[in-house]
């Protein structure tokens, strides 16, 4: 089973759990050490995984690397077993900074820093988000001024609301940042070209911040206590002109702007689209972090015991009682499934950077990294406190690890993207064609172009009708037979539910833009009105990806895991149908006694798992160093 799990990049996780195991003495820095020595720990065991090149693996050759996109990313995934703050402070330096140098810059820059950043020489910030301007990037107020007299761009923080905030690195050890800036060019009349991303050092060779330049650390955080996220502020500094990463629009020295993507929504969407890599990453990390909190529990959970039978002489084992079965194997089932989702994603990834750069595939590629780290680090937040939970006070205490993945994971459902933001992305991907669209994600852009171009077809019941057909031949709503139970573990139920489900949402939605558009309402008020119908949309499409992830899944694994991989998959699919029957049953889709029979059968199915829970957490394979905690390995009390 861990062979299929591990899939086409096995060595690479095997090199990342070979590192973790190696460096075992880094657990718990978190308790045992001041805030900068941790920090400085953190810092050495990330310089230590450069130079056995396990960051180096994503890159090009001519640069250290190995060309293995793939591989890059299941290792970084996997250091989320370890430490989560070497595994932010590894994302930020070889996923953030030295990616937006390789995605955004050209070969001048290639050949003059890639290497360095990739090695660790020279460690860098990815500035992009700003006090006043989170999730708004093209909203950034940081800019970057032409000065044609020195060739020159002035990079400034013109107001308090556009300093650069939560920026790893920034507060201790990095010495330049990739910022995120809007580029304004023209000597006689200025003119905005939207954000660009220029490189600028921040610090010297003895660590001192560089004039113009403010530093200042943002604190204790949480949890991730060894990043050191800080703050940047720019008193008109100033940089060459080649310090703009260039791939995308080019300034010449007399100060004009080029860029073959003239429509600057395109342009400005394309280039954060290359830096996709990053919401791929943390939604993979956040679900090899629900591995780890499940490991502990399971393992925890067969071995203690509490309470019995009247009169028995010994006490039950917490994982042989059904409610502690329905806490855990259904989060267990769908870790197995969100692994399976983002094995998917990863594959497409590497597809479309490697192979095929379509601007359609690379929208949808964005769409579905969206998608799968929203739900992968909701996910997490919710398994890691049942699993707390689920061991009671030992779960609480800090030598148990518990207490450190809910801290240090907490941060992952913002970071990279706000969940809600993101989802609400996934919903305008559905509703609009990225080919065609202006390019605009802001409420008001989405609703006038669904409203002028999407939603008669979305609505149309000529369309809609051929649908509902056929979904009650797959989906039974009546109790118009014998047997409840028929069909349940049937994946073409469980996909027909979950489809229904997502067209129902999204057509109702367009409906409802459309009826407001139509009123003569505010675009933007009409977008508001529906954003919450717009963002359960958007899940229920993320929801049906994951089942059919799972399913493929299942049907492609050997003969010998097979069937412990169907129990799970079918305890995954029916307890995401439980819970949302009460929409179901709202709907005609589901009856009373059909509802009530997936409840029985997941109490079944949950049975059926448990004897095979701890094998199945095994296969995830966590280093022992990583879970062999005190409550579940009681000699190291001693």
């Amino acid at each position: 089973m861990r062979d299929y799990l591990d899939g086409p990049y096995k060595a690479a996780r095997d090199v990342a759990r070979a590192e973790l195991a190696a460096h075992a003495e880094f657990a718990g820095l978190a308790e045992r050490l001041p805030r900068d020595e941790y920090r400085d720990k953190v810092l050495e065991l990330l310089l230590v995984a450069a130079a056995d090149g396990l960051p180096a693996r994503g890159y090009p050759k001519e640069y250290g690397g190995a060309d293995d996109l793939g591989g890059f990313i299941a290792g970084f995934e996997t250091l989320a077993f370890g430490d989560l703050s070497l595994m932010v402070k590894a994302g930020v330096q070889f996923g953030l900074f030295a990616g937006a140098i390789l995605h955004l810059g050209t070969e001048r820059h290639h050949k003059r820093y890639l290497a360095d950043a990739v090695s660790g020489r020279l460690l860098g910030c990815f500035a992009m988000t700003e006090t006043g301007h989170g999730s708004n990037v093209q909203a950034l107020g940081t800019t970057a001024t032409y000065d044609p007299a020195t060739d020159e761009f002035v990079v400034h923080t013109p107001t308090p609301a556009a300093r650069k905030d939560y920026i790893g690195n920034a507060a201790r050890h990095g010495r330049m940042a990739a910022v995120f800036a809007q580029l304004v060019v023209g000597a006689e009349s200025p003119e905005r070209h939207g954000v660009h991303c220029l490189l600028v050092p921040i610090r010297d060779e003895d660590g001192a911040a560089l004039p113009g330049v403010t530093l200042t650390d943002c604190g204790p955080k949480l949890g991730l206590n060894g990043v050191d996220n800080g703050r940047i502020v720019f008193d008109q500094v100033r940089v060459p002109r080649d310090a703009l990463l260039d791939r995308y629009a080019q300034v010449d020295a007399d100060g004009n702007y080029h860029s073959s993507i003239e429509n600057p929504d395109r342009r400005f969407f394309t280039m954060l689209g290359t830096l996709v890599q990053g919401r791929v990453s943390v939604g993979g990390a956040a679900i090899n972090a629900s591995k780890v909190a499940l490991t502990i529990a399971i393992r925890y959970a067969a071995q203690r015991r509490q309470f019995g039978a009247p009169g028995s002489a010994e006490e039950a084992l917490l994982l042989d009682y059904r409610m502690h079965q329905r806490r855990l194997l259904p989060l267990l089932a769908r870790t197995y499934a969100l692994h399976f989702a983002q094995a998917e994603l990863v594959d497409e990834f590497v597809r479309v950077f490697n192979d095929d750069r379509d601007e359609h595939d690379r929208r949808a590629l964005e769409a579905q990294a969206a998608g799968t780290k929203a739900l992968g680090t909701w996910h997490a937040t919710e398994t890691i406190q049942v699993c707390r939970e689920a061991c009671g006070g030992a779960g609480y205490l800090a030598e148990n690890r518990l207490a450190t993945l809910k801290a240090d994971t907490d941060v992952f459902t913002t970071f990279e993207g706000d969940n809600t933001v993101l989802l609400q992305l996934v919903a305008k991907g559905l509703l609009t064609d990225y080919r065609r669209s202006f390019g605009e994600l802001d409420p008001l852009g989405t609703a006038r172009f669904v409203a002028a171009q999407a939603v008669e077809i979305a609505v149309e019941k000529a369309a809609l009708r051929p649908l509902i057909e056929r979904l009650r031949d797959v989906v039974p709503n009546r109790s118009d037979t014998s047997d409840p139970d028929a069909g349940l573990r049937d994946d073409a139920y469980h996909s027909g539910l979950l489809r229904y489900r997502e067209e129902h949402m999204l057509s109702g939605v367009a409906r409802r833009l459309k009826a407001g558009i139509d009123a003569g309402d505010d675009p933007f008020d009409v977008f508001n009105r529906c954003q919450d119908h717009v963002i359960a949309a958007g899940r229920a499409h993320v929801d049906r990806v994951v089942l059919e992830a799972f399913q493929s899944a299942v049907r492609d694994a050997p003969e010998e895991v097979q069937p412990s991989l169907h129990d799970l998959y079918d305890l995954h699919a029916l307890t995401t149908i439980e819970a949302e029957r009460a929409w179901y049953l709202e709907h005609g889709r589901l009856s009373p006694g059909r509802s009530k029979a997936i409840t029985a059968l997941v109490n079944e199915l949950c049975a059926i798992v448990r004897p095979v829970a701890v094998d199945l957490v095994d296969a995830f394979g966590v280093p022992g160093s990583a879970v062999d905690v005190p409550m579940v390995v009681p000699s190291q009390h001693e």
